[in-house]
């Protein structure tokens, strides 16, 4: 009786040659997501970084596998912090080149009150919150009125000519009073005095066509925001005051 040949089994070697290409795929894939991200605002030294990215991904080796490249998570956050850095370092030079440009308008403006003689009736003050215009004595109205003197409605229009700007700005009008309280048929507390002051300068300010009433807006402090002591009579009259803040330029995104 014959007897039956015993097979052999021969392990099966899975074929691994696919895993090559597919890694190097892979590390393409990579590289494309990296560029993609940082287009949209590509510097000098991003583009570097970019590009050693690409080199070693390229020259690493023969694939992932066997020479891991850094991980994405760790590039894209490196770039995220870079870009930050990139944002917050344009946004302080614009900061600085707005004070710049305050700083012309404010040389223009005393250039002005000098040359009409108004040292003693307006002054400006260039803060970190914009350009202050500030109308010195309650020069504009009598004694518990918010109505402007006839008088003086030429220089309330002399100022809007300053106020004419290039790019325009933002104008914040502000009315202050003394603590000397008020109680008469018109107004009932020096908050109220205070708003309809610096709401009836704002619309002398505004007959200028030149100038954007979408940009101005008025508020009312009564006597709670002093610059000076109320003790006395010369710190009463300078905290009756109507002041105009020019806000800094904001360029819209």
């Amino acid at each position: 009786m014959a007897k039956k040949k015993k097979h052999k089994h021969h392990e099966e070697h899975v074929d691994e040659s696919w895993l090559v290409p597919y890694a190097d795929l892979l590390t393409l894939l990579l590289a494309l997501f990296i560029v993609l991200f940082a287009m949209s605002s590509v510097d000098a030294q991003k583009f570097q970084q970019i590009a050693r990215s690409l080199n070693a991904a390229f020259t690493g080796g023969t694939g992932v596998l066997e020479y891991p490249s850094p991980t994405p998570e760790a590039q894209m956050e490196q770039l995220n912090v870079e870009k930050e850095q990139s944002e917050e370092n344009i946004e302080e030079a614009q900061k600085r080149m707005e004070q710049q440009n305050l700083q012309k308008i404010q040389e223009k403006i005393n250039t002005y009150i000098k040359d009409n003689n108004l040292e003693t009736k307006l002054q400006t003050t260039l803060t970190d919150e914009g350009l202050m215009i500030t109308i010195l004595n309650d020069i504009f109205f009598d004694s518990g009125s918010a109505d402007i003197r006839s008088k003086d409605v030429q220089l309330a229009r002399g100022i809007s000519e300053l106020l004419v700007m290039n790019p325009p700005r933002n104008i914040i009008v502000s009315g202050h009073t003394d603590n000397v309280p008020i109680n008469n048929s018109d107004f009932d507390s020096n908050w109220h005095l205070s708003v309809m002051r610096a709401v009836n300068f704002m619309k002398i300010l505004i007959e200028n066509d030149k100038l954007d009433a979408k940009a101005f807006s008025a508020k009312g402090f009564g006597e709670y925001k002093p610059v000076a002591s109320n003790d006395t009579k010369e710190g009463r009259q300078k905290n009756r005051r109507v002041e105009v803040l020019v806000l800094p330029y904001e360029q819209k995104e």
